[in-house]
Protein backbone atom coordinates (compact mmCIF):
# COMPACT_ATOMS: atom_id res chain seq x y z
CA UNK A 1 0.00 0.00 0.00
CA UNK A 2 1.16 3.56 -0.80
CA UNK A 3 -0.31 6.77 0.54
CA UNK A 4 -1.46 8.77 -2.50
CA UNK A 5 -2.21 12.10 -0.83
CA UNK A 6 -2.84 13.80 2.47
CA UNK A 7 -5.55 16.44 2.70
CA UNK A 8 -5.74 18.99 5.50
CA UNK A 9 -9.36 19.32 6.64
CA UNK A 10 -9.94 22.61 8.45
CA UNK A 11 -13.25 23.02 10.26
CA UNK A 12 -15.00 26.34 9.73
CA UNK A 13 -18.49 27.78 9.43
CA UNK A 14 -17.08 30.40 6.98
CA UNK A 15 -16.16 28.23 3.97
CA UNK A 16 -16.53 31.14 1.55
CA UNK A 17 -13.97 33.20 3.54
CA UNK A 18 -11.26 30.80 2.41
CA UNK A 19 -11.76 31.78 -1.25
CA UNK A 20 -10.21 35.26 -0.92
CA UNK A 21 -7.05 33.86 0.70
CA UNK A 22 -6.49 30.46 -0.92
CA UNK A 23 -7.89 31.09 -4.42
CA UNK A 24 -7.48 34.83 -4.95
CA UNK A 25 -4.23 35.58 -3.05
CA UNK A 26 -2.45 32.21 -3.40
CA UNK A 27 -3.82 31.29 -6.82
CA UNK A 28 -5.04 27.80 -5.97
CA UNK A 29 -7.78 26.27 -8.10
CA UNK A 30 -11.13 25.24 -6.66
CA UNK A 31 -11.06 21.47 -7.17
CA UNK A 32 -14.33 20.59 -5.44
CA UNK A 33 -17.19 22.57 -3.94
CA UNK A 34 -20.21 20.86 -2.40
CA UNK A 35 -21.29 23.82 -0.30
CA UNK A 36 -20.33 22.10 2.96
CA UNK A 37 -16.74 21.46 1.78
CA UNK A 38 -14.49 23.36 -0.65
CA UNK A 39 -11.16 21.90 -1.72
CA UNK A 40 -8.38 24.01 -3.22
CA UNK A 41 -5.27 22.74 -4.97
CA UNK A 42 -3.52 22.68 -8.32
CA UNK A 43 -2.99 20.24 -11.12
CA UNK A 44 0.72 19.74 -10.47
CA UNK A 45 1.93 16.70 -8.58
CA UNK A 46 2.48 17.39 -4.89
CA UNK A 47 4.51 15.44 -2.38
CA UNK A 48 2.77 13.62 0.44
CA UNK A 49 3.95 14.98 3.77
CA UNK A 50 2.73 15.36 7.32
CA UNK A 51 4.75 17.14 10.01
CA UNK A 52 4.68 16.96 13.80
CA UNK A 53 6.41 19.79 15.67
CA UNK A 54 7.07 21.15 19.15
CA UNK A 55 7.70 24.65 17.73
CA UNK A 56 7.66 26.36 14.34
CA UNK A 57 11.44 26.87 14.11
CA UNK A 58 13.31 29.98 15.26
CA UNK A 59 11.14 29.76 18.40
CA UNK A 60 7.95 30.59 16.47
CA UNK A 61 4.55 28.97 17.14
CA UNK A 62 3.73 25.85 15.14
CA UNK A 63 1.81 26.93 12.01
CA UNK A 64 -1.40 25.14 11.08
CA UNK A 65 -0.30 24.84 7.43
CA UNK A 66 2.90 25.23 5.46
CA UNK A 67 2.59 26.22 1.80
CA UNK A 68 5.63 26.18 -0.47
CA UNK A 69 5.57 28.70 -3.32
CA UNK A 70 7.95 29.47 -6.18
CA UNK A 71 8.13 33.21 -5.34
CA UNK A 72 7.83 34.09 -1.66
CA UNK A 73 8.27 37.82 -2.37
CA UNK A 74 5.23 37.79 -4.66
CA UNK A 75 3.25 35.80 -2.08
CA UNK A 76 4.10 38.38 0.58
CA UNK A 77 3.08 41.20 -1.76
CA UNK A 78 -0.29 39.53 -2.37
CA UNK A 79 -0.88 38.97 1.35
CA UNK A 80 -0.13 42.61 2.11
CA UNK A 81 -2.37 43.74 -0.77
CA UNK A 82 -5.15 41.53 0.63
CA UNK A 83 -4.54 43.05 4.09
CA UNK A 84 -3.94 39.68 5.70
CA UNK A 85 -2.11 39.93 9.03
CA UNK A 86 1.60 39.06 8.80
CA UNK A 87 2.49 37.28 12.06
CA UNK A 88 6.21 36.60 11.37
CA UNK A 89 8.18 38.75 8.93
CA UNK A 90 9.89 37.46 5.80
CA UNK A 91 13.00 35.73 7.16
CA UNK A 92 15.82 33.71 5.66
CA UNK A 93 16.12 30.75 8.00
CA UNK A 94 19.35 28.82 8.71
CA UNK A 95 17.84 25.58 7.35
CA UNK A 96 17.57 26.96 3.81
CA UNK A 97 14.14 28.55 3.42
CA UNK A 98 12.77 32.08 3.17
CA UNK A 99 9.40 32.31 4.84
CA UNK A 100 6.79 34.40 6.59
CA UNK A 101 3.71 33.55 8.67
CA UNK A 102 0.31 35.01 7.84
CA UNK A 103 -3.10 34.65 9.49
CA UNK A 104 -5.77 33.42 7.06
CA UNK A 105 -9.38 34.69 7.32
CA UNK A 106 -10.32 31.55 9.29
CA UNK A 107 -7.78 32.36 12.00
CA UNK A 108 -5.23 29.71 10.94
CA UNK A 109 -1.52 30.45 11.07
CA UNK A 110 0.00 29.74 7.66
CA UNK A 111 3.72 29.38 6.94
CA UNK A 112 4.43 30.56 3.38
CA UNK A 113 7.89 29.45 2.24
CA UNK A 114 10.32 29.14 -0.62
CA UNK A 115 13.35 26.86 -0.58
CA UNK A 116 16.63 28.62 -1.36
Amino acid sequence: MKVKRIVANIETKKISAAKRFYEKALGLEILMDHGWIATYGNSSRMTVQVSFASQGGSKTPVPDLSIEVDDVDEALRRMKKGRFKIEYPLTEEPWGVRRFFVRDPLGRLVNILEHL
